[in-house]
């Protein structure tokens, strides 16, 4: 159990770095074993999930190893092409290791993923992708096996984006004879991260960041590195932490066009944003203002990650403020727990309607998941008193050295493990 200590009441002011980004660096992690190879990664945040992630390969037979913000990996010597559900239930991402087994090895034997509990997330995209390619999948309960003698080029078309069965089917091309040609693909910019790292690799990819991937072929190289980007969703909760408490925060090593909708609704809020190539400044004079509505959407809409921490932010801004949830229907998990510290929040199906209140009060929380997690850190630094938040390591799967990097900032913030 970890427990948030956080007085409340101090304006945010200085720079911090933005972290690497979690949800570009485990595709690529996974990506590490479609071929024997040496790889070198920098600028990989050290959170839960990336250590599940390593666990992982390390139980397939990798070397692994993270120190000073870098991972080594060695997949020559890979021995193993299934993983166990004690490792699994760790991280909803850990199903994306199904594509890069399944074309390094022929198959693959894993169990449902696990991760935070936002609602339905099955994985009904990733294997209707991975059957297009030519594998072939059987379900036991919990339980997947698949197998693939000989994967082959397909057009595989998605009803809808998804990230981590965009990933998986790209994993998979790399090993399939012929052209594939993934159609209403994810277009996150975690997926151009993906793309990158594969061409080092030795991958034939093009197109990532658009909604048609096409992946023509695959002559593995022996080694690849590559930086991983800033997280996207980090730099979103520092905007709004700053937003919240009136404060002044410049982000460095991020970049803004990848949450330039939080960004935007920061602006119509009241916040001065002045923007550059690699940083974002954030100015906020302390009262906000109802923004209206807005609607999460895949990318380059409004993120669904970053919406309990802008509602956080949004808590005392005078007004009302409508923000409708497509993704998750769980993803409003924070809301009662916002509500005990005097927030007044309605929610009417997947829509919540916040009307600005005048103070908040610390009181005891519990974090259910990690954005939601992180927005009731956001609202007890802009709450009266103390907020004590018991959270079951939710917050540090996604947030490399939060409470650090707050305090650097000036925030009265503890965490104890």
């Amino acid at each position: 159990m970890e427990i948030w200590h956080i007085r409340g009441g101090r304006r945010l002011a200085g720079s911090c770095t933005v972290q690497g980004s979690k949800n570009a660096s485990l595709p690529i992690l996974a990506a590490s074993i479609l071929c024997p190879l040496r790889c070198e990664l920098f600028h990989v945040p050290q959170l839960r999930d990336v250590d599940a992630a390593l666990r992982i390969l390390r139980h397939l037979g990798c070397l692994a190893e993270q120190r000073d913000g870098r991972v080594y990996i060695d997949s020559t010597q890979l021995s193993c092409c299934s993983i166990p559900h004690a490792l699994m239930e760790e991280m909803r991402s850990s199903v994306i290791f199904m594509g890069a087994l399944l074309a390094r090895c022929g198959e693959a034997r894993l169990s449902l993923p696990g991760g935070c509990q936002l609602g339905k997330r099955p994985i009904d995209l990733h294997l209707a992708a991975l059957r297009k390619l030519g594998a072939q999948i059987e379900e036991d309960g919990g339980e997947i096996a698949c197998h693939a003698y000989g994967l082959r080029g397909a057009e595989i078309v998605f009803p809808l984006p998804s990230v981590g069965a965009t990933e998986n089917a790209m994993l998979a091309a790399c090993a399939a004879k012929g052209e594939t040609v993934i159609r209403g693909a994810a277009r996150e910019p975690e997926i151009v991260a993906l793309q990158g790292f594969l061409r080092a690799a030795g991958a034939q990819v093009d197109g990532a960041g658009s909604g048609t991937i096409t992946v023509t072929g695959f002559r593995p190289r022996r080694s690849a590195a590559c930086r991983i980007m800033p997280d996207r969703i980090v730099g979103a909760t520092l905007a709004c932490a700053a937003a919240a408490t009136g404060g002044d925060v410049l982000l460095r090593d991020t970049d803004p066009k990848h949450f330039s909708t939080v960004l935007y609704f920061l602006n119509q809020a009241g916040c001065d944003i002045i923007s550059s190539t690699h940083s974002v400044r954030i100015r906020s004079g302390g009262k906000l203002r109802g923004i209206g509505a807005l609607e999460t959407a895949p990318y380059p809409g409004f993120p669904t990650d970053a919406q309990p921490v802008l509602m956080a932010a949004l808590l005392k801004a005078e007004g009302r403020t409508a923000i409708t949830e497509n993704i998750f229907e769980n993803r409003f998990r924070q809301v009662p727990e916002l509500r005990r510290l005097g927030a007044q929040i309605d929610l009417d199906g997947r829509t919540a309607l916040i009307r600005g209140v005048d103070r908040l009060r610390g009181t005891a929380l519990s974090a259910t998941d990690l954005r939601g997690g992180a927005a009731m850190i956001l609202a007890g630094l802009a709450a009266d008193g103390e907020t004590v938040i018991c959270d079951e390591g939710h917050v540090t799967r996604g947030y490399e050295r939060f409470d650090a990097c707050l305090r650097s900032l000036g925030a009265d913030v503890c965490l104890e493990y």
